[in-house]
């Protein structure tokens, strides 16, 4: 197994809860579990560590925590490249992409009252606009943001009622790329990832 392997699996991990916002990772205990040797994950760590997906308590490397500043500013960024990934997708978007993103949205209906399973889902619809873009410096952009949105223990999906809201807002958003509206899909895709902020928000405040 390459580093890039090792380091794509801790990810997957991190991203599908196994390893959660201030969990211990040793490399040791991680080498047995993929069944690799330490070399890979040694180096998997370290970039983990560089982009700051994980950081040091003493000798430890633990899975980061998001501040609630840092959850803002990743909302920033995240609608802003988002927007812009929707805009141009209305715009480059082939007819069998966006045949594939309106399926998406029909066939998510179907896991409706599975939080986890539709928080999976709606991280593939938007890696689906995303190469719907046919920008590759953006795709690479956001591929960083989203695994940084990993580090967010838990889905606004999760709300009573937002998974059916949630639903409704991605229909707008490909309506209007089947529309080949650039300056509406952006504002659905704010409208979507601003009502998800707010609702992340309020379930935050709830635990306070």
């Amino acid at each position: 197994m390459t580093p890039k392997d090792a380091y794509t699996l801790i990810i997957d991990a991190i991203d599908q809860g196994t390893y959660r916002p201030g969990d211990r990772l040793v490399e040791s205990e991680l080498a047995d579990r993929l069944g690799v040797s330490r070399t890979p994950v040694r180096e998997a760590l370290q970039r983990l560590e560089t982009q700051a997906l994980l950081t040091r308590d003493g000798r430890s490397l633990i899975v980061a925590t998001l501040s609630h500043d840092q959850m803002a500013e990743l909302y920033v960024v995240r609608t802003e490249l988002e927007a812009l990934a929707a805009r141009l997708a209305a715009q480059h978007a082939a007819r069998e992409e966006i045949s594939v993103l309106a399926a998406m949205v029909e066939e998510d209906r179907a896991l409706l009252g599975d939080a986890a399973a539709l928080s999976r889902a709606n991280r593939r619809f938007h890696e689906q606009i995303h190469r719907a873009s046919h920008n590759r410096y953006l795709v690479q952009q956001l591929g960083m943001v989203h695994r940084s949105m990993a580090l967010m223990a838990t889905t606004s999906l999760a709300a009573d009622g937002r998974g059916t809201a949630a639903l409704e807002e991605h229909h707008s958003i490909v309506e209007a790329i089947a529309a080949r509206d650039g300056d509406r899909a952006a504002a659905a895709l704010r409208q979507h990832l601003s009502t998800a902020f707010e609702v992340r928000l309020r379930e935050e405040a709830r635990r306070i």
